[in-house]
């Protein structure tokens, strides 16, 4: 059964003036070590950090909650397989409160896609629980 939706569209252009007026800070604020490598060994970093930026967004409105109540920009990390497909992993608070949605006996999973086309990307992240 499907518990969370969330959708978020950013501005690629909003997202490279914030990186060059805040720099490190900014990066360091919302991306994990795992996003700041993927973004940095990419040609266009703005790109694939407004990409985690509209998947963070998505996760936080699926998780019910937007970026309040507990939940914080790092503890929701989007990682690719070796097959180049994207995955939100989360912990802390957004872990907690993924824990509190997910149905007794029943496993929650994580989907994500992401999309660019400049100036925009987009993310859609659903959140499905199985039966364990």
């Amino acid at each position: 059964m499907i518990i969370g939706i969330g959708s978020d569209l950013a501005n690629i252009d909003r997202i490279s003036a914030t990186l060059e007026r805040f720099g490190d800070r900014f990066v360091q604020r919302v991306f994990s070590e795992i996003e700041q490598e993927t973004a940095e060994r990419r040609a266009k970093s703005a790109e694939t950090y407004a990409k985690r930026w509209a998947a963070k967004e998505a996760c936080s409105k699926a998780l019910g909650t937007g970026l309040r109540m507990g939940v914080a920009w790092r503890e929701m990390t989007v990682r690719n397989l070796h097959t180049g497909q994207p995955t939100m992993h989360v912990t802390g608070g957004a872990a907690e409160r993924l824990a509190k949605m997910t149905p007794k006996g029943h496993s929650a999973h994580i989907y994500v896609t992401l999309t660019d086309d400049h100036p925009w990307a987009q993310a859609f992240v659903v959140i499905e629980a199985l039966p364990d």
